[in-house]
């Protein structure tokens, strides 16, 4: 089969690859859309990501839309030809945390398209990739496929939304315009907070937010954020929403955050332990969560798509094909013009 391969830093190849063998319990998909995720982006601008050293040549991609090409003879839960959305995230299905219901958590998840796994595990930018029955979360017919394909950056925000509680007529603000941000910004007016805040300090973020009708938007290092922040929230947001993995951006949450508010840290912020306010946290009694990937919201997701509660149409704005694969990462690594990049296999 085809695959874009990554060898190292600015070196993906699209070449010919050993096709996956399917086994008992696993599904075989034909790819069909693959989003550039931003752990993507670092394997392909750096040859690692965080902690994740690849040992060999690997192929990216977990944002995947497929088609079902075939299921192994103990499958029954999809069929040939069904059109999914692939959680790329499987669980143990065993540990303590997986028996909870808190299978994001699993210490033993084998992810597609990562070197958190020695070997690296392959992921979906190629013709076939094979993930476990329950990995695959039906379309609805008339979805649009590359609709289908943001399903996992948005099930991320909606994880990140249920953390955060209750948010219906809360006060949110979201720190970090890009993709996940904007997502989570959009996730919690569906479930109805008012008003719904986001700050960035790239400008064409910010027109973007402005664009998809986010009730407020902030530039974090203007004289008047301050002010402004007040005036949206009086003594505080209800609920910060930290999506930009910026140091700054979750400090300014505990000043920003109101006595009893919620702090959801979505995301990443690299490997260096970074100082708190610890007494903030104590003498404001402020919640601090932390969100990994998705629980089990995959479905609930895509019913919301396709009721129309969420449009995720805005965001995507390239395609690419696969053979162009290179193109789309540098195209991605403009992060001021690029949101959500695809590659259509």
């Amino acid at each position: 089969m085809k695959a874009a391969v990554l060898y190292g830093p600015r070196d993906i190849r699209v070449e010919s690859f050993e096709e996956p063998e399917l086994r008992p319990g696993m599904v075989l998909l034909r790819s069909r859309l693959v989003g550039i995720c931003g752990s993507d982006q670092h394997y392909y601008e750096h040859g690692y990501c965080a902690a994740f050293v690849p040992d060999r040549p690997f192929v990216l991609g977990h944002e995947v839309m497929a088609e079902v090409a075939a299921v192994a003879d103990d499958v029954d839960t999809v069929r040939v030809g069904q059109r999914v959305a692939v959680n790329p995230a499987r669980s143990c299905g065993f540990c303590e945390d997986c028996k909870t219901g808190r299978g994001n958590l699993c210490r033993k998840t084998i992810m597609l398209g990562s070197a958190s796994t020695t070997p690296p595990t392959n992921g979906g930018l190629a013709e076939f990739v094979v993930v476990r029955a329950d990995q695959c979360h039906a379309l609805p017919d008339d979805m649009d496929e590359r609709v289908g394909a943001m399903m996992e950056p948005f099930a991320v925000a909606l994880h990140a939304a249920k953390r955060a509680g209750t948010v219906s007529g809360r006060r949110v603000l979201v720190t970090g315009a890009g993709t996940i941000g904007l997502l989570a910004a959009m996730t919690v007016r569906a479930y109805g907070a008012a008003p719904v805040a986001i700050s960035d300090l790239v400008a064409e973020r910010r027109a973007k937010a402005e664009e998809l009708g986010i009730d407020a938007v902030l530039d974090p290092a203007a004289a008047d954020f301050a002010e402004r922040s007040r005036k949206l929230s009086g003594e505080g947001f209800d609920v910060v929403l930290e999506a930009s993995g910026a140091s700054p951006a979750l400090r300014s949450a505990f000043d920003l955050v109101r006595p009893g508010g919620t702090i959801v840290q979505i995301g990443t912020l690299g490997t260096e332990d970074i100082p708190l306010p610890a007494n903030k946290l104590m003498n404001k009694e402020i919640n601090l969560v932390g969100s990994m990937r998705y629980g089990n919201v995959f479905e609930e997701a895509i019913r919301l798509v396709a009721a129309g509660r969420v449009d995720l149409r805005p965001l995507i704005n390239a395609v690419f094909p696969l053979e162009a694969a290179g193109k789309a990462f540098e195209f991605a690594a403009d992060k001021a013009r690029s949101f959500k990049v695809q590659i259509q296999i």
